[in-house]
Order: structure tokens, then C-alpha cells, then sequence
């Protein structure tokens, strides 16, 4: 299975920039499966359903939200019929969506997406997404004879531990553990020695002469002042895409090449 995972799309910019160039990556990148974090689509905070239609036309199969997914509240009765759009597992239960979601691919396989939130630095609000995690991978096991071929586990986490922690812990049982939120990609993609593929962090689709995507001034002024300033707002420059190309074995759901993609905007382009 070829699977391409996107960071979280940053605004405007971020999301014209991958509804242009997905077509094309699904064709030449021969892609099964693209899962792409949409969490800060609408202006760097939250998503609208017009929006998320507007992705899945351009050839998402599924959206994954983090900490930002309650900031646009007409998403609400959206995610609770749209099964292909999904939340944080561990919100308590109650919690309107759904944390996981299967889908159906060609060939008669099938994909379980999978999203946690951490909670260091996060909130303690959150239900444990180690616990969460493990009883949504016992209920879809994963290889040839497993409910599904494929796993794929976007953990939206502010500290690198907490990620790597969840990588190491279920390395063997998933196809990918991806890290989202901190908008930076990070350089240590690589498939751990259980079969797990990894990247700490895949980075963001948006305009990287920003802070994290966000208009620098504005951003800036907070640390300087330290008091509340103006809304941040979307930087608005040409966007670098952002995400993890993954090629798995159908028979067992585990990585055989990982590589990162990178393209347009300022960073140093990779392409798979």
C-alpha cells in the first residue's frame, strides 16, 4: 500500500497550495491512501465543513483535527455524519465524532486511521491516548489475516517525547505513527525496528516565513510583551506542502520506505 500523510494545513494558503498539487501527487506518487491533518484549514484555527468538502474533492480520504477541532462550531453536526473526518480518540466519551475511522480501498483492502492527542503541555483534560490507542489497535488488528492491512496513527502532541514514546509503543502494530501540532517537520523519519514507520513531526502546509504559520509581527509581540496582543493571522505567502510518503507490505501492514515530501514555498524541496 502507498500511503501519503500531510501535515497540519495552516489557512488559505496551505489550502490552496495541497488542493492544487493532490490530484497530481495521487497520479504520480501511484497513492492508495492520503490522510492529511486539517486542524488549522479555517484562518490557523479549526475547520469548516465547506472546507473539508472542498479536500476531500481534491483526493483526501481522511482528515484528522487535534486542539483546534471545536473552533469552528459548525463543525459539530458535520464530523458527527461525515465518518472520514476525525477527532482525538481520547476526548471523553460524549465527545461528538469519532477518534478512528476505516476505510475501504481498492483491492479489497482496508485502512484504519487512527488520531490521539498528547497531553504534556496539552491539558489534563484528556483521557490517556496510550490506553486509547491500544484498545482501538486490539478491536482492528492489523496484516493479511487482521481486520485491516494498514494502520496509519497521527499522534497531535506538543512534546517530541510523547510521540516517540507513542511510536516505541506500538511499533510492530501500526504502519505509521505520525507527529502533528508543532508545524516544523522534523528530520528523523525512519521505520523503527518492529516495522513501524516514524517521523516525529511532519510539518505543516503553509507559508514557513511566518512563526508556525502565522504572520511573524503579530506572533512576535507576544513573547515580547507578553500580554494579549492582536488575533494571529495566517501568513499569507507561497506555501511549502509538507507530509511522509509510506509503501507497506499488504501481507503484514509494515513499512518497507518511508520518505519525506516537501514542495514549493521556501524549504529545500524532497519528493519521493
Amino acid at each position: 500500500m502507498r500511503i501519503l500523510f500531510l501535515g497540519d494545513i495552516v489557512g488559505r494558503t496551505g489550502r490552496d497550495a495541497v488542493a492544487e498539487a493532490l490530484p497530481g501527487l495521487r497520479r504520480d506518487l501511484a497513492l492508495d491512501l492520503v490522510v492529511v491533518n486539517a486542524e488549522n484549514a479555517s484562518h490557523g484555527f479549526g475547520l469548516a465543513p465547506d472546507m473539508a468538502r472542498g479536500l476531500f474533492a481534491a483526493g483526501a480520504d481522511v482528515l484528522t483535527l487535534g486542539n483546534h477541532a471545536w473552533d469552528r462550531k459548525e463543525i459539530i453536526p458535520y464530523i458527527e455524519e461525515e465518518k472520514r473526518l476525525i477527532r482525538p480518540l481520547n476526548y471523553q466519551p460524549g465527545t461528538p465524532g469519532r477518534g478512528a475511522t476505516v476505510v475501504d480501498l481498492p483491492g479489497g483492502r482496508r485502512a484504519l486511521v487512527v488520531q490521539a492527542m498528547g497531553r504534556l503541555f496539552m491539558g489534563d483534560f484528556l483521557d490517556d491516548p496510550f490506553r486509547a490507542v491500544q484498545a482501538e489497535l486490539a478491536r482492528m488488528p492489523m496484516g493479511a489475516q487482521g481486520a485491516v492491512q494498514a494502520v496509519v496513527l497521527d499522534i497531535h502532541a506538543e512534546a517530541t517525547s510523547e510521540k516517540q514514546a507513542m511510536a516505541h509503543s506500538f511499533d510492530g502494530r501500526a504502519s505509521l505513527v505520525i507527529g502533528t501540532h508543532t508545524h516544523v517537520p522534523s528530520a528523523d523519519h525512519r521505520i523503527l525496528p518492529g516495522g513501524t514507520a516514524f517521523q516525529t513531526d511532519a510539518g505543516m502546509c503553509g507559508d514557513y516565513d511566518s512563526v508556525i504559520g502565522m504572520q511573524k509581527g503579530g506572533a512576535a509581540i507576544r513573547f515580547w510583551r507578553k500580554v494579549p496582543a492582536e488575533r494571529l493571522a495566517p501568513a499569507e505567502g507561497a506555501a511549502t506542502i509538507c507530509g511522509l510518503f509510506v509503501e507497506t507490505d499488504d501481507a503484514t501492514g509494515l513499512a518497507r520506505r518511508v520518505a519525506p515530501l516537501r514542495l514549493g514555498g521556501s524549504l529545500a524541496p524532497a519528493m519521493p
